[in-house]
């Protein structure tokens, strides 16, 4: 696929993005500079830019362009927070994030997985604050904590207590919670350190989160 190609398909996705109610100008920038069609398999390559979740690895999938722009669009990602990633996948949503300027964190459980993602991102982005971590998610990365944000990439069963532990005062959690076939978003900010105001929004469809405080493999 010729460069030209994959520039213009990504213009296309974000005016698409912006029909479609995505309205934050940082994150649609991030989305412009980002080559998604280099964190999706080489077969797929030339579907990258539309606006549907696509196979990797493992089983996995990489989100859907408007998921990834809604829950981003939801961090409200400021220059230098520290955000923690449950969930690399293909390193898609982590791009995103360290575009917006922030410190990223990020854990995979597939070996897999995490080596490709951090390969590639340490390729695109040698200079920026990328950590990766092989393990569970669901426990989080307490050494680093607390975050401006935890975003999770899957279904949880609950909100793991773990995760909001590691927010900081006035940080966010998002985070899809449901059964394994369908689960409602959900936006939960820390008040202090022991209260946090849960906001449900729309329902969507993850893989399910594995992990000690989520689905048993």
């Amino acid at each position: 696929m010729h460069r030209d190609f994959f520039i213009d398909a990504r213009k296309q996705l974000i005016i698409n993005l912006k029909q479609k109610g995505i309205v934050s100008e940082t994150v649609l920038n991030a989305m412009l500079k980002v080559p998604r069609e280099q964190f999706v398999p080489k077969v797929l390559s030339k579907r990258a830019y539309e606006d549907i979740s696509l196979p990797i690895d493992k089983q996995q999938t990489i989100s859907q362009p408007f998921t990834v722009a809604r829950m981003t669009s939801l961090l409200e990602v400021k220059e230098g927070d520290k955000i923690l990633e449950i969930g690399t996948g293909s390193g898609y949503q982590a791009a995103i994030l360290t575009e917006l300027g922030a410190e990223v964190y990020t854990i995979e459980r597939h070996f897999e997985l995490h080596n490709q993602a951090r390969i590639l991102l340490s390729t695109l982005y040698p200079q920026h604050k990328i950590y990766s971590r092989y393990g569970d998610g669901t426990i989080g990365w307490s050494e680093h904590a607390p975050y401006a944000g935890i975003i999770v990439t899957a279904g949880a069963p609950e909100i793991p207590q773990t995760l909001l532990n590691q927010l900081d005062i006035g940080g966010k959690l998002i985070i899809p919670v449901g059964d394994e076939k369908r689960q409602t978003m959900h936006c939960v900010v820390r008040q202090d350190e022991s209260s946090f105001l849960d906001y449900p929004l729309d329902d969507y469809t993850f893989v399910p989160l594995i992990g000690k405080v989520g689905w048993k493999a």
